[in-house]
C-alpha cells in the first residue's frame, strides 16, 4: 500500500459510521409526486435527467386516470405507485422506500425551475444543510388570487409561533438530507405535508437553507389540484393541531387565558351585586363563572403536562436524528448544470 493509499485510509478511520468518503459522489434521488399530470410530467423527468445526470427520478403516481405512469416511464424514469390518495401519503411511501444521501422534491407540474436543482443540492452539501427550500420568484399572475393571500396568511402564521426562517412555506421544490429524511415521522395526508415539514425542521432547529427560484404556469392541458379553500382550510387546522402538539404550554395558555377573562367578566356584576346587597340572586349565573375559573385551571395544567411530555419526544427525535450523518460531501462531486 502507497503512503497515500494509507493516508486515505486512516483519514476514513476518523469518519463517522455511516458517511461516505470524500472523494465519493452522493447517491441524488428526485422525488416527483403525481397525479394527472401526462401534460407535463415528460419536461420535469427530461429536465431533471439532463440537470442531475447522476441523479435516478422516481415518479410515484399517485392514482392517475390518465397517460402518467405510461409517460413518465417513456421518459426514463423510475415509476411507482402510491393507492392511498393524497400529496402526504405519496410523500411517507417516498421517504420511506427510497435510499439516497440526498433528496430533490419537486412537483410534477413543470412549474418549478429544473436548473436550480444543482445549486439548490450544492448548497446542502457545501454548508452541510438539512434542508434547502425553493422560494418562489414569479409574475403575480401565475398565482391564483387566493393562493397569494392563503401563502401569506399561512406562512405568517407559522413564523409568529415557530420563528422565520423561510419566505416561501408552501413550495414544493425542496431538497432534503438523508438524515432530514428518514428522521422525519410524516402524518400529513394532503397538501398540508409543506407545512409539517417547515414546522418539522424549525422545532429540531435544523439547518436549512432557501434559494429563490423561477416559478411558471403550469403548461397547457395540466390542472391545479390545489383547492383554495378545501386545502387553505386543511393547512390551517395543520397548523392548529402542529401548535398544540408542539407547543401546547402556549397553545392551553391561550385557553386557559380566555377562559379566566369570561369567567372574571362575568363574575364581576355578581360580586358588585353581593357587596351591595349581600345577597347572589343570579346563582347559575355564579355556577357559570365558576365553571369557567375550574375550566381554565384545568387547561393551564394539561398545558404544563404536556409541555413536558413534548420536551421528552422533542429529545427522542433529537436522538434519532443525531444517529444518522450530515452530509459529508465535497460540492465538486456533484455533477449538473443547465
Amino acid at each position: 500500500m502507497t503512503s497515500s493509499a494509507a493516508a486515505a485510509s486512516i483519514h476514513d478511520l476518523d469518519r463517522p459510521t455511516g458517511t461516505a468518503p470524500a472523494s465519493a459522489a452522493p447517491r441524488i434521488a428526485v422525488l416527483v409526486p403525481c397525479y394527472n399530470e401526462e401534460a407535463s410530467i415528460r419536461q420535469v423527468v427530461t429536465d431533471f435527467r439532463r440537470v442531475l445526470p447522476d441523479a435516478t427520478v422516481y415518479v410515484y403516481d399517485n392514482n392517475s386516470k390518465d397517460r402518467t405512469v405510461e409517460i413518465a416511464t417513456e421518459a426514463g424514469a423510475v415509476v411507482r405507485r402510491e393507492p392511498l390518495q393524497g400529496k402526504g401519503n405519496v410523500v411517507r411511501r417516498m421517504f420511506a422506500d427510497i435510499e439516497a444521501d440526498v433528496y430533490v422534491m419537486v412537483d410534477g407540474d413543470d412549474t418549478y425551475d429544473a436548473s436550480k436543482a444543482p445549486e439548490l443540492v450544492r448548497k446542502l452539501v457545501a454548508e452541510q444543510l438539512d434542508m434547502v427550500n425553493g422560494a418562489r420568484v414569479a409574475d403575480w399572475e401565475h398565482y391564483r388570487r387566493g393562493h397569494r393571500f392563503g401563502n401569506i396568511l399561512l406562512t405568517s402564521m407559522v413564523t409568529i409561533v415557530f420563528g422565520k426562517r423561510t419566505q416561501d412555506m408552501l413550495s414544493g421544490y425542496r431538497v432534503f438530507s438523508r438524515r432530514f429524511v428518514k428522521s422525519f415521522p410524516v402524518l400529513a395526508g394532503g397538501f398540508e405535508i409543506e407545512t409539517e415539514l417547515v414546522v418539522h425542521a424549525l422545532e429540531m432547529r435544523m439547518p436549512i437553507g432557501e434559494v429563490e427560484t423561477p416559478y411558471k404556469d403550469r403548461a397547457p392541458g395540466s390542472v391545479s389540484k390545489l383547492s383554495t379553500f378545501r386545502d387553505g382550510f386543511r393547512i390551517l387546522w395543520m397548523i392548529g393541531k402542529l401548535i398544540k402538539e408542539e407547543r401546547p404550554l402556549q397553545f392551553f395558555g391561550l385557553a386557559s387565558g380566555v377562559l379566566a377573562l369570561l369567567s372574571i367578566g362575568i363574575a364581576i356584576p355578581i360580586f358588585i351585586e353581593y357587596f351591595q346587597t349581600g345577597l347572589v340572586p343570579r346563582f347559575p349565573t355564579a355556577v357559570l363563572a365558576t365553571g369557567l375559573g375550574l375550566l381554565s385551571f384545568l387547561a393551564l395544567t394539561a398545558g404544563l403536562i404536556l409541555d413536558t411530555v413534548t420536551r421528552g419526544r422533542r429529545e427522542m427525535k433529537r436522538l434519532k436524528y443525531l444517529e444518522i450523518p450530515a452530509p459529508d460531501f465535497p460540492p465538486a462531486s456533484i455533477r449538473g448544470g443547465a
